[in-house]
Order: C-alpha cells, then structure tokens, then sequence
C-alpha cells in the first residue's frame, strides 16, 4: 500500500469520526427522550433535534469521502499488484507457461489479486473502524451504566470463539474454489481459442462436457464455502440476541428498580445495537482474510517463481551493431530432464551469412533461438555476439539486437498498422509503408476495406497464412535488428505462397546475421554454411559441417 497510506489513514480517520457521530446522535436520543417525551415538554425538543440533524449531516458527509477515498487507495493497490504479477510473470521462462495454464493464470491475475486487495485495503479500513467504533460504543455504554456494561462486554468472548471455530474452515474451502475456479477459466480459454479445431472435428459435445464437469467441481467448491458462510451469519445474530435479551432482561430489573431511565436504557440498547455489529465486523475481517490468504497463496506461488534466467545489474545496455553470433561448445539441458537437448555445439555466423540449423524433429534447433535470445542460459560453454558473452548484456538490448520470426506468425488483435508497427513502437506511417513494400504485403493490405486500418481479428485470423507471413516480415523490417533467425518459415505454407515468401525473405536477410531453421532442402544451396543437429544413441550431439552441400 506504499504510496496510498495517507489516503487509507484519511479514509479511517473519517470513519471512526463518523462512528463518534453516532455515539453523539445516540447521547441526543436519550436526551430528547427524557427531556421531550417522557416530560411532554415541546420546547425541549428542537435544540438537541437541530444538533441531532447537523451531526447526521456531518457524518453522512464524512462516510462519503471515508468510503471514496478508501476505495481509491484498494483500486489503485489492487492495480499496482496487477501490475506487478503479470511484469514478474513477463521475465519467466516458456517452460513455466508451457507448464501451467493459461486461463489458470488469467484467474490469478483478477479474482485472487481482488480477493488480496478485499482485505489488504477496504479490508484494514473495516478493521480499524470496528476496532475504534466497538471501543466508542462500549465506553458510551460505561458512561451510560457501567454494570450493564460489564454484562455486555462479558459475552463479546462469544463472537470470537465461533469466528475463530469457522476462519480455518473457512480458508480451506475458499483456497478450493480459487483452484477450482482457475480450473474453469483455463477450460473455457483453451475450448474458445481452439474453437477452428473443435468444430472441424465436431467435438463441441466433448468441450461442453468438459466445461460442466470443471463447472460441477466449482459448484461443489463454491458451496462449501457458501455453506460456512451462510452458517455464520445466522449463528452470529441467534448469539447477537441471546446477548442483546441477557442485557435487556437486566436492564429492566435496573428500570424496575429505579437505578436507570428509560431514556437511559434506550440509550444504552442503541450502543448495544451499534456495539454488537462491530464485533460481528471483526469476524467477518477475519473470514476474508482467510478468502484473500486463499488467493495469496496462489499469487504467491507465481511470484515465487523465479524466473530461468538473472539479469546482471551492471549488465551492458547496448545495442549490438555488427550481429556476430559465435557458439562455444554449447552444452543444454531443460530443467527436470535428464538428456541434454544440444551437445558441444559450435558455429559462428556474421553479417550478411546465412547458417542454417537442420536435423529432425526434436533435435533442438529451436532451443538454439531460446538460448541466443537468453531465455535459458546454457549448461556449459558460452554464446557471443560481437564478442560481448550473453550474459554482460542486458536482457533488453540482447533482444533488441535480435528479429525472430516464429514458425507461426505471432499476432494481436488490431489493425495491419499496429501489426507492422509491433516491431519498433514509434515507427512513422512512411517505414511502415516501406516495410511493407519490401516484404511484398502493401498491395494486399491497400487492396483491404480499410487499407492499414483495416482490423485483422483475433491472432490474424481474418488473413491468409501468406498474408500473415509477410505482415510478420515486414514487422522485422521495421525492426531492423541485426540479427535474424527464421524458425521454418514456410512451414504451412503451400508452394505457390513459399515461392511468392522467399523473395521479402531474402530482402530481410539481406546485409544481417541470417540464422535459418528449416527443414526446405531447396534452401541449403544458398546457405554459407549448414549445422546439421540430429541424434547418436541415446543423447544429442551436434555436428559442424561446412559447406553448402552437407
């Protein structure tokens, strides 16, 4: 909450003098009670009424800047944690995501991150003024009969007991639903984003099914949680009354007897009114904490995380010119695997070469572009570019000094400007224009309702697999890093289109470390040079072969 405390003390600092308010308003109550009914005196009326209704205006004036200013301290909390969840989720691995669930993770970044906030802010807020409003409500109550008092006070024990016999109970069944309900999400984000595939293979049955037994776990999760806290509320107001009658029953003895008057033991039930929901309050902190330890646990469990790689403070924040890329006897395995997936695997590459990776599936030729881009660090030997080890450059400048284009052409949903202009944010309309001339994309993309303008759909699915492709060449051209690595990029592709691809693919190579993974023998003639990566036994081994022929 660092940076919104002061918002937070005002928001309880108003509170509690709104709870003073109405223990004044009550005082008055009595007074108009003795003075104006009892004695039938008129006259004796309007004075504490006018004091009575300005008090209620003061505190109806405080309760609203209390309440607005706590809720902006949550909600500008509740986006700093979001923002720090999903930057600290950005550093990690492609393994951590490969592992987990998206939709998963979508739910720990809204319904835990709100639950925290439920009692990190308003939450604190409610305590404090429970805490304040009880101490109020209960010394009012002593000025007004301290024995009454003593009677009252003396049953509060009993709230406390039942709140703590349901807060672990509590905190369990809400740490259920949490994952359950992390389940669901995950379901209906795996089921909509591959919805092309569930309908070509007439699985919507299938996908239905799935979503009702996620959706039945949930139920089953949410309504034990429900069933605690539905318990708890009429259990708190059947002890409430058994207190509120205790009180009440001595409290007429005392009128009985003379020692109270009836305006004096109103007085005191309205404290008592006031009194026992504070402490009922106090419970009800004390079950969300336990839902918001539920979604901390979870949030706690991503931020554990650390991610695969650590960045040196003092690490160098330039961009790479020339884009020399040398491999050094570079030995990897990924985590929690036994084989390394490359072996002593050494190549170099310089501007205006081409290398191409080959070898079958699986051989690691793709690891090589998660190593030269930093996202896992090698087990043995060292990587370069332009002499610098990988590891003395900062992560921003390492990939900033490096275009990939992926196997599937990544897109946002946007417009075929925003698209292009992905590669380097700031990129003027006269070298978007330009990228896209080069890659072969500005006469489709004129020939579009709305030219660049034009929305491509969720991932660029209103284009072409071709179409796609050559937007993702001209992002990397606007790009213009030194450094190129084309993961199969006509993969998925058919002939005509690979063919009408090559030509903005050799443009885009032109003049830059080019490393190639494909799998086209019609691509190694052009290449300077070829590392074939491909098994030997029961291990990875690389082999460096030189020449275009290998």
């Amino acid at each position: 909450m660092r940076g919104d405390r002061g918002l937070l003390l005002l928001g309880g600092a108003l509170a509690v003098a709104a709870a003073a308010c109405e223990v004044a308003a009550i005082r008055l109550f009595g007074v108009i009670t003795d003075r104006a009914l009892a004695a039938r005196d008129l006259a004796a009326f309007w004075t504490p009424a006018a004091q009575w209704l300005g008090i209620a205006v003061a505190a109806a004036l405080m309760t609203f800047v209390g309440d607005y200013v706590t809720t902006l301290a949550g909600e500008r909390f509740l986006l700093r944690l979001r923002d720090r969840l999903f930057a600290h989720v950005q550093t990690l691995s492609p393994e951590f995501f490969d592992r987990g669930r998206l939709g998963d993770l979508m739910a720990r970044l809204t319904d835990d991150v709100e639950a925290i906030e439920e009692l990190v802010a308003s939450g604190l807020v409610r305590l404090v003024t429970a805490v304040v409003s009880a101490v109020f409500f209960a010394s009012a109550a002593f000025a007004v009969r301290w024995d009454l008092a003593l009677v009252a006070c003396a049953l509060v024990p009993v709230f406390l007991l039942v709140t703590r016999g349901f807060s672990g109970r509590f905190r369990a069944a809400a740490g259920r639903e949490r994952r359950s309900n992390g389940a669901m999400v995950g379901t209906v984000e795996e089921s909509l984003s591959n919805q092309p595939l569930v309908q070509a293979y007439n699985r919507q049955e299938a996908q239905a099914r799935r979503l009702h037994d996620e959706g039945r776990a949930w139920l089953a999760a949410k309504m034990a949680e429900t069933r605690l806290s539905s318990l708890y509320a009429p259990l708190v107001e059947v002890v409430e009354t058994v207190c509120v009658l205790v009180v009440l029953g001595v409290g007429a003895w005392e009128l009985q007897e003379h020692r109270v008057t009836l305006g004096g033991l109103l007085s005191f039930a309205a404290y008592l009114g006031y009194l026992y929901p504070n402490v009922q309050s106090l419970g009800e902190v004390a079950l969300t904490a336990s839902e918001a330890a539920a979604g901390a646990d979870r949030v706690q469990e991503v931020l554990r995380t650390r991610p695969a790689v650590a960045e040196d403070p003092a690490a160098r924040t330039c961009v790479a010119r020339r884009g020399r890329v040398a491999f050094d006897h570079v030995t990897f395995r990924y985590p929690g695997t036994g084989r390394p997936v490359i072996e002593d695997l050494s190549f170099r590459a310089g501007p205006g070469e081409l290398v191409l990776l080959a070898g079958p599936s699986g051989a690691g030729k793709s690891t090589v572009t998660k190593l030269l881009l930093r996202f896992y660090d090698p087990d043995s030997g060292g990587i370069r570019l332009d002499g610098i080890p990988l590891r003395e450059l900062s992560l921003a400048a390492l990939r900033d000094s490096v275009t990939v284009l992926q196997q599937e052409t990544l897109m946002f949903s946007g417009t075929v400007r925003d698209n292009i202009a992905y590669g380097r944010p700031g990129a003027t309309e006269a070298e978007i224009v330009a990228a896209a001339v080069a890659a072969d994309a500005h006469d489709f993309v004129s020939a579009l309702p709305d030219g660049y303008d034009t929305e491509i759909g969720q991932r660029g699915r209103l284009l072409s697999g071709g179409q796609r492709q050559r937007i993702g060449i001209a992002r990397a051209m606007v790009r213009d890093a030194p450094v190129l690595v084309l993961d199969e990029p006509t993969t998925g592709l058919d002939a005509r289109t690979a063919r009408n691809v090559l030509g903005p693919l050799r443009r885009l190579m032109a003049g830059r470390t080019t490393i190639l993974i494909t799998h086209d023998p019609h691509l190694a003639p052009k290449a300077d040079r070829v590392v074939t990566l491909g098994p030997a036994g029961p291990r990875t081994v690389a082999a460096f072969q030189e020449g275009a022929g290998a």
